[in-house]
């Protein structure tokens, strides 16, 4: 690769924006905080943004309940701020990501308003209605993410309408025609504005079938797994018309230049790929690999994954790779503080494009939120069976000032508890801290085109070492991971002899010998 698209040598941060800068004193963050903090994140290394919803809503899921699809929360800001925002990260060489949220919308969208005030209004098929069984009951066993049916109840209308999610989120209709038309107009309406490109929230849930049958039962099921899993999603989600969708949502992007697309897919990686689209029809260019977020942290499990996810790539397929998100417990809380390093390490010098999610670059874990400050509706709905998000979504810490710099009262989430010292001024001024490594990394890869868009090639190792080289051209460059706790032996191949370490996770120098936790990179 001698001329790659931007997003495919970026490195893209996920900003939280209810938890990332308050600029006004409310609690919550907003646009104008991420503005301030725009200096901040270039001078960490990232390349572009991407911001979770922004839209107006309700709040019922924290902005994945969207009333209207082309203005900014007063929460946030407005639509001047937004633009300000824009200009300043383009000024500063960053992209810009919004979160699309195509699936649902708000209960309090005015479509869907109209669309529940009687059965014969013209908006009534652009949601999913369908009568009760004879007995009253839902239409089909379908399950809401969020627990309990997937059907409402209106009793105005008499006809149950489907929500994936929480009942405050009614679903879409995708098949009706103008239902995709006035989506398709809301992606025009941002990319005309500058917008660079879009994280599209739940790609893969967007058709159901159309005859709505029972999913199936999973007979895997057990108390403490979240309700949705008593069934397989197979009518529910995933369905082929979903690639024409991805196609046209492609198609317009591409009218747009240099614009990406990033879809949200939970999927084996067999179906993940699918989303690539085909060469005559391509899909997103990015469909979201969350493998390391779930996967089993051990060096044989990983790199028999990474092979088999570069393997199933299709031709033209650019690869992606996630640790953490808004929905999903911190790299720290899964493998361990020192672990942590090597995960970065791991992320940053993969084949493909890396999404970093704020905070992580500081090392935070997931917070304990007591029980009279829990916000998120997945938690209150299913309580106790590690499904919430609060942990997660907690502020960012940037001094050792009152409330950690990220405002000037009580935030809408505790804070971690050692933000007094894990902060970004205090690890700033500390060469061993998690964000001066994760600078280091990102300035290497800048510097060394051959570990932001080389080949990738695994290397023979055993026992908790995992080894990979990255080329391009006549540049390689070895990176060796220490996943474990006991020291571990490499014989370093012939043809590296004469490298030397370029970042290492814990300090260490001689690359034939690597300590419990240690990575390196050799160049």
């Amino acid at each position: 690769m001698t001329d790659p698209h931007w997003w495919q040598s970026a490195v893209i941060y996920q900003i939280y924006p209810r938890s990332f800068q308050d600029s006004n004193g409310d609690g919550i963050g907003d646009l104008k905080g991420i503005e301030q903090r725009l200096d901040a994140l270039k001078e960490l290394g990232v390349d572009a943004i991407w911001i979770s919803p922004i839209f107006p809503s309700p709040q019922a899921d924290f902005g994945y309940d969207v009333a209207d699809y082309r203005g900014v929360d007063p929460r946030f800001g407005s639509l001047d701020d937004f633009d300000s925002l824009l200009a300043a990260a383009h000024a500063r060489g960053l992209k810009l990501l919004l979160d699309f949220v195509p699936n649902h919308t708000s209960n309090a969208h005015p479509w869907f308003v109209e669309s529940r005030s009687s059965r014969d209004n013209p908006k009534r098929d652009w949601y999913l209605w369908r009568d009760a069984k004879p007995d009253g009951g839902p239409p089909n066993n379908w399950i809401s993410d969020f627990g309990g049916s997937a059907w409402e109840w209106d009793a105005a209308t008499g006809q149950y309408y489907y929500h994936a999610f929480l009942k405050e989120q009614p679903d879409l209709n995708w098949r009706n025609p103008e239902v995709r038309k006035a989506m398709m107009d809301v992606l025009r309406f941002w990319f005309a504005r500058g917008v660079d490109g879009f994280r599209i929230d739940v790609l893969w849930h967007m058709v159901k079938h159309q005859d709505f049958p029972d999913n199936p039962a999973n007979a895997e099921w057990q108390q403490g797994l979240p309700e949705y899993m008593t069934v397989h999603q197979l009518h529910s989600t995933d369905q082929p018309e979903v690639h024409d969708i991805a196609a046209e949502m492609r198609g317009i992007a591409d009218e747009y230049g240099a614009r990406v697309l990033v879809g949200e897919i939970y999927l084996p990686v067999p179906k993940l790929v699918t989303y690539y689209g085909l060469p005559e029809k391509p899909g997103v260019h990015l469909p979201f690999n969350f493998q390391l977020i779930g996967a089993e942290w051990n060096a044989r499990s990983l790199a028999k994954m990474i092979a088999e996810y570069e393997g199933a790539l299709p031709g033209g397929g650019w690869p992606n790779w996630v640790l953490g998100n808004h929905d999903r417990p911190r790299i720290a809380t899964r493998v361990g503080e020192a672990q942590a390093r090597v995960a970065m390490l791991l992320l940053l010098t993969l084949r493909g494009t890396p999404t970093l999610y704020y905070g992580d670059e500081l090392g935070i874990t997931d917070v304990a939120i007591p029980a009279e400050r829990i916000q998120d509706p997945r938690e209150l709905n299913e309580p106790g069976i590690g499904m919430g998000r609060d942990p997660v979504r907690t502020p960012m810490a940037w001094d050792a000032n009152v409330h950690a710099g990220f405002s000037s009262v009580e935030p809408w989430l505790p804070l971690h508890a050692d933000w007094p010292t894990r902060n970004v001024a205090a690890e700033r001024d500390d060469p061993r801290s998690m964000w001066r490594f994760t600078q280091a990394l990102l300035t290497l890869r800048h510097a060394r085109p051959a570990l932001a868009i080389g080949e990738y090639h695994g290397i023979e190792s055993s026992g908790d070492l995992l080894v990979y080289e990255r080329r391009l051209g006549d540049a390689r460059i070895v990176v060796v991971l220490n996943l474990g706790t006991s020291p571990q032996n490499f014989p370093i191949p012939e043809w590296a002899e004469g490298l030397s370490v370029l970042v290492s996770a814990q300090g260490a120098n001689d690359p034939a010998l690597l300590g419990p936790n240690e990575g390196y990179i050799l160049g």
